[in-house]
């Protein structure tokens, strides 16, 4: 299979449809408080909530032309969305996974939890091409910064203005970190006109994933900004169902996603459904982690239009970051009455069924559609399908999930919106060629002790 091509050649413009950091908290800012003062003048009002004349900060993102305004405010309730945290996480994902060290020292030391991964999480990757081209792959050199590096830790300024609400340190050691950031995108053109334009770092770096491919942190922190965007402010509409219902709202934690991801070994090449993908958290992730192709369709009219919401600003968001995602297909309805799950059934590799509280009925609906899968293809489910460790005699030979090797995974506290405690999800996997050999064995009259 050909190497994934995780970055974009678009231009990072986020558009018109853009929903950034400043344009949501404007909607809500009752609901935040300051922050931020300023301790050389106990008269400045410039950093108060006020509904027009709010304090901002600029981030510039990785792609050309893309950048993203931030209210600098903090929430009244600490669950709520925090700008301030939003901004510092973003920074700290772009220094950490788009630059070579000697780039990334031009902003300081990166805190130790900031929690983004350990090098035993992602590998350091060595700047070689990931397109099978054995020229010699160099990043560009910033030699006007090189020359004179940066004698201020900008990163930890950063963090101590955040601790002591200083509000203009805030200010201008962000004005000195995108300086940096834009130096670094935008390269001053060389004396000698005959050679090319210097090209933008953060580009050029992701073109040094390669097989390794997208870092976990960055997949996240996209999926992150999208759904703090998105869904946060209209979490309120996703309450209005049926206690008890098949309806029910619930999600999968991105980290259960990443390791539903790993176990199905869904890769750039595999079809994902999501069977009820609510606000499509799961199929976004998917495309993005893997590149694969996927598809999700959803009852509930305001999760399924909040989904859509997410897949449009996933895509501007993947753009400002310089990276490419799978194809996403989205569609709201019924999963046992869409033509479109029948004809994708067949092709699927992985289907994720999210039937923690599915009424029983709903779930025997479900299993015939199970026969159009292919040999191999995976089932992954809150409830199983069929018992784990089940022995197949006369009586459940016949039965369709009979086609099954189902084996049961525990996930940890955290991973779930519906509770903190651990729980278990189960992964079916298709083996008709195991299901026909102890049907042979038992039209035979042979003695069986198998279990699936």
């Amino acid at each position: 299979m050909r190497a994934r091509r995780w970055w974009t050649s678009q231009d990072g413009t986020p558009g018109s449809n853009f929903k950034s950091c400043e344009q949501v908290v404007k909607g809500i800012l009752k609901q935040y408080k300051t922050h931020f003062r300023n301790p050389a003048d106990p008269n400045d009002k410039s950093f108060e909530v006020h509904p027009t004349d709010y304090p901002t900060a600029e981030l510039e993102f990785p792609n050309t032309n893309a950048s993203e305004t931030f209210i600098l405010v903090t929430p009244k309730d600490k669950d709520h969305y925090d700008p301030i945290l939003c901004l510092k996480q973003s920074l700290l994902t772009i220094v950490e996974h788009y630059l070579t060290p000697e780039q990334r020292s031009l902003f300081g030391t990166l805190p130790n939890n900031n929690l983004l991964a350990t090098d035993d999480d992602h590998p350091t990757r060595s700047p070689t091409p990931s397109n099978g081209d054995t020229q010699t792959f160099t990043l560009p050199r910033l030699a006007c910064l090189e020359a004179h590096p940066p004698s201020v830790n900008y990163l930890k300024t950063l963090q101590r203005a955040i601790n002591k609400q200083d509000g203009p340190l805030f200010l201008k050691t962000m004005t000195s970190i995108n300086a940096i950031l834009r130096v670094l995108k935008y390269p001053p053109l060389p004396d000698d006109p005959l050679l090319p334009p210097g090209k933008n770092a953060f580009r050029e770096y992701v073109k040094t994933w390669g097989p390794v491919g997208i870092p976990k942190d960055v997949s996240l922190r996209l999926i992150e900004e999208t759904y703090q965007r998105c869904v946060g402010p209209q979490v309120h509409t996703l309450r209005n169902y049926e206690a008890f219902s098949s309806e029910t709202y619930g999600e999968l934690m991105p980290s259960l996603v990443s390791e539903v991801i790993r176990n199905s070994g869904l890769r750039e090449d595999s079809l994902f459904l999501d069977l009820g993908c609510g606000v499509g958290n799961v199929v976004l992730q998917a495309s993005l982690q893997t590149g694969c192709k996927s598809f999700g369709i959803e009852i509930m009219p305001a999760p399924a239009g909040i989904a859509r919401d997410q897949l449009e600003q996933l895509k501007v968001r993947a753009r400002m970051w310089g990276v490419n995602m799978g194809e996403v297909e989205l569609e709201e309805g019924d999963m046992l009455k869409s033509d479109r799950v029948v004809k994708l059934m067949s092709s699927a590799d992985v289907v994720l069924i999210n039937n923690k509280v599915f009424k029983e009925s709903l779930n025997e609906c479900i299993r015939p559609k199970f026969l159009d899968l292919k040999e191999g293809a995976i089932v992954v489910s809150l409830k199983p399908f069929v018992p784990v460790n089940a022995r197949l005699t006369e009586r459940n030979i016949d039965d369709i999930s009979a086609i099954f090797d189902v084996t049961q995974k525990e996930y940890n506290s955290g991973s779930v919106s519906w509770g903190s405690g651990r729980g278990n999800y189960y992964i079916h996997r298709v083996d008709r060629e195991g299901y026909v050999k102890i049907r042979q064995k038992l039209e035979s009259g042979r003695p069986m002790r198998t279990r699936r």
